[in-house]
């Protein structure tokens, strides 16, 4: 089944089923008022939600309606915890070389994870809104899994049963504060704002056998103003699971239900695939051509990542926005 919330009900929005298609949808009312509300009881309210997937499908729901991206939160409009792994090793090799920084010889083995900001997401069609662009204006495309409440030290195959939906995010970043940040070696603060999700969240099955190792084996595809930028395959090169990112974030605390664990910029070692962030663009024109070509991005930019199955279909919904300046 596809899950998304509107814009309205308050700050954790209102929960909807969403058809196969992206096309109909309808309020989960009796069921769960909210996202988070059903994932906290989501043994119960997933058989109803399903039901009510089938009938919207099916085209026998009552009081369905005409889905208007416009009018939809993010999924989650905010989550009591965002985890964003970094599990693309190619991507953590080209950007730390770009920054004069070594890869940790226990990246191979342990993943590198940091605290993100949870407390708000934009919508899919929201505005990214960033006071300069003297700050270096970046994206991230890559992909979310949503868990269930997660006991404290699971395995990674326990882990994997805790794993019920899938998403996309931009997980925008600033890349000229970055530097000196990490410099006082305490992690990102300023550098990391607010990051924007996918039209809709869907639960593993829909994926078919595209969700495998959980891992999700489709190109995520990403335009800057309408150009291609990117399509690199989210399978390959992935050096932990999903199950794994979950297992390392509750190696030493329980993650409450709602949890989002992010899966890091999706990038290939094959360059031709393109990129999902300008630093790593940036960084294969520097060992090209010895420097960048290629600047961060500007305010009135637009970006779009998606994700289509193997017959053309949108699976998540475009996450399509403008770069646009803060208000003084």
């Amino acid at each position: 089944m596809k899950l998304g919330s509107l814009k309205e009900g308050g700050r954790d929005g209102t929960l909807i089923v969403v058809s196969r298609d992206l096309r109909r949808a309808v309020r989960a009312t009796g069921i769960a008022e909210t996202m988070q509300r059903a994932l906290e009881d989501w043994s119960n309210a997933a058989p109803r939600l399903n039901a009510l997937s089938d009938a919207l499908n099916s085209g026998d729901a009552a009081d369905a309606f005409d889905l208007d991206v416009a009018a939809l939160a993010a999924p989650l409009p905010r989550a009591y915890e965002f985890v964003d792994g970094s599990a693309y090793l190619p991507h953590v090799e080209r950007v730390r070389r770009a920054r004069g920084a070594q890869v940790p010889e226990s990246f191979y083995s342990d993943p590198l994870m940091y605290q993100a900001v949870s407390a708000g997401f934009y919508g899919p069609r929201d505005p990214v809104r960033v006071t300069s662009e003297d700050f270096g204006i970046d994206l991230e495309a890559e992909i979310v899994v949503i868990t269930d409440d997660v006991p404290m030290a699971v395995s990674p195959e326990q882990a994997a049963g805790h794993i019920q939906l899938v998403g996309l995010i931009n997980d925008v970043s600033l890349r000229n504060l970055i530097p000196n940040e990490l410099g006082k070696g305490f992690g990102f603060l300023q550098s990391k704002p607010r990051s924007a999700l996918s039209p809709v969240f869907v639960t593993p099955d829909e994926l078919g056998d595209a969700w495998r190792d959980e891992k999700l084996h489709l190109p995520l595809v990403t335009h800057i103003n309408g150009e291609w930028f990117g399509a690199p395959e989210a399978g390959v090169d992935m050096q932990f699971s999903f199950a794994q990112l979950v297992a390392h974030a509750a190696k030493t605390r329980p993650l409450s239900a709602g949890t989002i664990v992010g899966s890091g910029t999706v990038a290939n070692e094959d360059t031709s695939l393109g990129a999902s962030c300008f630093a790593e663009k940036r960084t294969v024109e520097t060992l090209e051509h010895g420097a960048p070509r290629t600047p961060f991005m500007s305010f009135g930019d637009v970006v779009r990542i998606e994700m289509f199955d193997r017959d053309g279909h949108s699976i998540f919904g475009a996450i399509e926005q403008r770069i646009e300046p803060a208000a003084a």
